[in-house]
């Protein structure tokens, strides 16, 4: 459906602050996480056919940041594996079977910017404000390799498929924008370096691993670069650019799957324009003549169904995405189901340390819930007091009746 959206539209609105990344289910297509200023990390299951009321209730509330959330991420190939990034310096990695945390990453000395995985999840590449590059194996928290990028400040990072490369945005020491590519196994210096313009907007990467084609988005900008990603030098080849008079604040991108095959369609683009209040699509068309099946641009791709249980790859197992191929287009198959935990614990405790314990609120809103909560536990022992104290007294008439009795004179 197109057109404008009802201004009383239902919406998703439980956080209690800023909403500041959300991410679709790979695996289950109506779950969405998110996360906030509010601290929490929250998971929502849209209903079939689309929100017909604000939803304020999710299905699971993950506690367990002591600041702001900045950032979540799914497991690639893993099913209920969450990934959150928070203002307190810490990755925690989520086991949504049973809600809670079950490994923190803590080797970062400030605000994680970006967080990537290979494709089959088994690392894990980040940026941080500290200006370092980081590839991080996620189940121990062991840093592999780590680049500082004083020159090439870094700002975002994405895995360039199975082609052992990251590619990473950032700023020169001249305040210029430019792109740099890495070798995983060693950072000790970037394979490439290469300016892009004087703007001042975040550059963000998209990597499309069927194609080898990189897109470069700048918020505030217009236009969307496109390069074609070699295997030997110069490794970046600059194609061409969507241009547009519109500046993107945001953008998202379709999955695979939900591409329109009989048109060519190797990559969606959905583009926030604020300026206008609204979601536009950019199409990346491959121009064909044949209306058969493209089987170049089309090679099998990663599907919807999770390679991994949350145990397995807890375990230390790695397994590569299970593909699908998009000739005949995408049909439902995936029948899994998201259940929520039921929990009773208050403390989340990682590494042996509990993460809940003794935190101090960080927004207005967090406060405001802390004192909330405190009221009604104040009156919860208010009523236990005078519970007791009635109790106590009868126990006192008891007592003196039997001094007094009788059989005991």
């Amino acid at each position: 459906q197109t057109g404008r959206i009802e201004p009383n539209y239902p919406k998703v609105c439980g956080h209690q602050g800023n909403v500041l990344d959300i991410k679709w289910n790979p695996f289950i297509e109506n779950i969405i996480a998110s996360c906030s200023e509010d601290t929490s990390v929250r998971i929502w299951e849209i209903p079939e056919g689309g929100l017909k009321r604000n939803m304020t209730e999710a299905v699971l509330e993950l506690y367990g940041h002591s600041r702001r959330v900045g950032l979540v991420e799914w497991h690639p190939t893993t099913n209920n594996i969450l990934f959150s990034a928070g203002y307190d310096y810490k990755v925690l990695i989520w086991n949504l079977d049973i809600g809670e945390p079950v490994k923190m990453i803590d080797c970062h000395t400030d605000v994680i910017l970006c967080m990537s995985f290979n494709t089959d999840g088994s690392l894990l590449a980040t940026t941080c404000k500290d200006k370092k590059l980081r590839v991080v194996e996620p189940r121990s928290g062991r840093v592999l390799q780590e680049a500082s990028c004083k020159n090439h400040r870094v700002n975002r990072v994405v895995f360039l498929g199975s082609t052992k490369r990251l590619l990473t945005t950032g700023v020169s020491r001249w305040n210029t924008r430019q792109i740099a590519l890495w070798d995983q196994e060693d950072l000790s210096m970037p394979l490439i370096e290469e300016e892009i313009d004087g703007l001042s907007g975040l550059l963000f990467p998209f990597y499309d691993a069927d194609t080898h084609m990189l897109y470069l988005a700048g918020k505030g900008d217009g236009n969307i670069r496109y390069y074609e990603i070699g295997s030997e030098k110069p490794y970046l080849s600059y194609l061409m650019e969507f241009r547009s008079p519109a500046p993107q604040k945001g953008l998202g991108v379709m999955p695979k799957h939900g591409l329109d095959v009989s048109a060519c369609e190797v990559f969606r683009f959905y583009k926030l324009v604020t300026l206008k209040g609204l979601i536009e699509p950019i199409s990346m068309i491959v121009p064909r003549r044949s209306e058969t099946y493209q089987e170049d641009i089309y090679p099998m791709t990663p599907g919807t169904e999770p390679a991994l249980t949350p145990d397995e790859w807890l375990s230390g197992v790695n397994r590569d995405p299970i593909l699908m191929s998009l000739k005949e287009g995408y049909k439902k198959t995936s029948k899994i189901v998201f259940k929520a935990p039921v929990r009773e614990k208050k403390s989340v405790v990682v590494n042996g340390i509990d993460l809940l314990e003794n935190v101090p609120p960080r927004t207005e809103n967090e406060l405001l819930r802390m004192f909330f909560r405190q009221q009604d536990e104040i009156r919860r022992l208010k009523d236990e007091l005078s519970q007791k104290d009635i109790r106590i007294r009868q126990l006192q008439l008891e007592l003196k009746n039997l001094r007094n009795s009788p059989k005991n004179n």
